[in-house]
């Protein structure tokens, strides 16, 4: 049987810190279950610029292509605020999911019981909290056609196209109609059908979808009444669909509810390879902090959750991510917090080192 493979890309900013911790996890999987990976590492964003002048190198993206799954930190700084949009950091992450075609996105919004007082929302209102947001990723207005800056008569004007097609809104769609049998058989679509064409395209592809997951129960909602809602009682959704742009607003929202960014995963999914695995990437949801890099301030365990995603939807491994998953939780109940979870009375604070030590110390409990 072929090992797995597995292409790790710390990038920018904290993303080696916490990488760091995954590779300490990966290790201990290969050590203590005997499930080994195949793995290897390279550049990108800023970290692959400073060495190739660009943000990715085409060999990274070969390798990319090749493995069964990139698992990314965290790319950008402030640094290289000064280049030349086609090279900044942000554009190999955008290069990969394009070239991967991974049009889904899956970004979880769960709250860990023990950090439910770190939500802006009360705390009856998050507690358990456990919704998955399915994001179109690689068509809409990011990509559409024309875009730029151009000058009409004496001024300028800046173009961006929303654009999508049939079989670009059903293959998401299906993605998150699969997911929803798996939960708890209830979508929700979300657009603007009201006052965009696409948003009404959206919506017949996903009706129609819809007709063939009779067991899941439809709904649609326009994009900014769902935003209203998600504020309001989040435990309403269970799995929601949405374009690129929507999704993107309405991730990081729902991210928030959770009471904090460095607790939270995500995938990106595209169609299945020879293997039948789905190319796939994984990522922590938050960003590169450059001004607490280099000081074990960060919180690994977003970076850590990706890597259990990636167990559950790249390797067939369901069980040992929901260990992984357990293992994290039962850290938090203790009271072991990284610098962004501290402020309650009795918590235990830890560097991102510190934190990784503890989630290994608890899935060594687990065996």
């Amino acid at each position: 049987m072929t090992t797995p493979s597995l292409l790790i890309l710390p990038g920018d900013g904290i993303g080696p810190e916490v990488m760091a911790e995954v590779r300490r996890v990966i290790d201990w999987y290969g050590d203590k279950r005997g499930l080994k990976f195949d793995v290897s590492e390279d550049l990108v964003g800023g970290a692959a610029y400073d060495v190739h002048g660009t943000p990715l190198h085409d060999d990274t993206m070969a390798k990319a292509q090749e493995v069964d799954a990139v698992l990314l930190g965290a790319v950008g700084g402030p640094k290289y605020d000064v280049l030349d949009f086609s090279v900044k950091p942000e554009r190999g992450l955008l290069r990969l999911r394009k070239e991967m075609d991974l049009f889904a996105n899956l970004r979880p919004a769960q709250c860990f019981d023990a950090l439910a007082d770190f939500s802006s929302l009360k705390k009856d209102v998050v507690a358990g909290l456990d919704i998955m947001i399915v994001r179109e990723l690689t068509s809409g207005i990011y990509f559409g056609e024309p875009r730029g800056i151009f000058t009409e008569g004496n001024e300028r004007v800046g173009i961006n196209t929303q654009r999508y097609t049939e079989s670009e809104i059903d293959r998401v769609a299906r993605n998150a109609f699969e997911l929803a049998m798996k939960r708890g058989r209830k979508l929700c679509s979300m657009e603007k059908a009201n006052v965009m064409e696409s948003g009404i395209l959206w919506r017949e592809v996903v009706t129609k979808v819809g007709e063939d997951y009779p067991e899941v129960e439809l709904s649609h909602m326009y994009a900014d009444a769902g935003a209203m809602q998600l504020c309001r009682w989040p435990k309403q959704f269970d799995v929601i669909v949405t374009d690129n742009l929507f999704g993107d607003l309405l991730s990081d929202a729902a991210a928030m509810l959770t009471g904090s960014l460095g607790m939270l995963p995500s995938a990106s999914l595209g169609a299945p390879m020879e293997n039948g695995r789905p190319k796939a990437m994984y990522e922590p949801v938050h960003g590169s902090a450059p001004d607490i890099a280099g000081q074990g301030k960060a919180n690994p365990i977003a970076c850590i959750l990706s890597f259990a995603m990636a167990l559950r939807y790249s390797f067939d491994q369901g069980a040992e991510a929901d260990r992984l998953e357990a293992a994290i939780n039962a850290v938090l109940e203790k009271g072991v917090r990284t610098a962004d979870l501290l402020g309650e009375e009795g918590v235990t604070p830890v560097s991102t080192a510190g934190m990784g030590d503890a989630i290994l110390a608890a899935l060594d409990e687990s065996l």
